[in-house]
């Protein structure tokens, strides 16, 4: 370690790390408050498009697009769950800033400079994870679940009457799960890059992974043989790019003449 990289090492009194702690808090509890008054007063835009790939299909269908509600209040609170929804996801990078800022003054120079990227690369992957599942999962599951319908064959008719919240949660736990899901390369290059695991171990539990990968996709996805594909997949291809990330900034054993 050279000099420029050593940090102050006079310890931080218990009390200012609360108080620095209670700043923190402060600026993050303000932005989603902030960012849940915005959200909820566009709730209805944010709606819409939550709604679209399903209003989609059934345009496809001949259908007019249509969810409902069952009770007094569960419009009012389908409103506030959306808001929610969208608080988070635009209250995320401010609250990741100050996770950073809290902890970075206990790193050292060139472990702020190995974190960065991985900063960078959480928000870029939990988008392109949700990207998938709003863009390309939707309409592929959505129009299966609607293929079961029937309507004028002389019998017992089956109508979708999809509940607003239902399909509101369905829809944000799907979106969420994906974007999380989508951190696995991030989370499994950050352990390499610290030396808790390295390559050769995730080699060797590869075949492990993949299960694992498979019964992930068939607890979070609906019961369906698309959507859980539409995740293991991905996820089995996420692990295999862990690997190759993984070896790019796995650290080099120290031999003895190094050391």
């Amino acid at each position: 370690m050279t000099d420029s990289d050593a940090i102050n090492d006079t310890p931080m009194p218990l009390l200012d790390h609360i108080v620095e702690l209670r700043r923190r808090l402060i600026w993050s509890i303000g932005t989603f408050v902030i960012a849940f008054a915005i959200c909820y007063h566009f709730a209805g835009d944010i709606y819409r498009f939550l709604a679209a790939p399903l209003g989609d299909i059934m345009r496809q269908k001949g259908e007019q697009p249509h969810l409902i509600y069952t009770a007094l209040y569960e419009a009012f609170f389908t409103y506030i769950r959306v808001a929610v929804f969208g608080a988070t996801c635009l209250s995320f990078p401010m609250i990741a800033i100050q996770a950073w800022i809290f902890i970075a003054p206990g790193l050292y120079r060139s472990e702020k400079k190995a974190f960065a990227p991985f900063l960078v690369a959480t928000p870029v992957m939990f988008t392109i994870g949700a990207a998938l599942a709003y863009y390309v999962v939707f309409p592929f599951a959505w129009k299966f679940f609607l293929s079961f319908q029937t309507s004028g064959n002389g019998g017992m008719d089956i109508e979708l009457q999809a509940k607003v919240s239902e399909y509101l949660t369905l829809v944000t736990k799907m979106i969420l799960a994906f974007g999380i899901c989508f951190e696995l390369p991030v989370i499994l290059t950050l352990l390499v890059r610290v030396g808790l695991i390295g390559t050769a171990q995730l080699r060797k539990f590869r075949r492990y992974a993949v299960v694992a990968s498979f019964a992930v996709a068939a607890v979070i996805a609906p019961p369906d043989a698309i959507t859980m594909l539409s995740l293991a997949i991905p996820l089995v291809a996420l692990y295999e790019v862990s690997i190759l990330v993984a070896r790019l900034v796995e650290p080099k054993p120290v031999t003895d003449e190094e050391d």
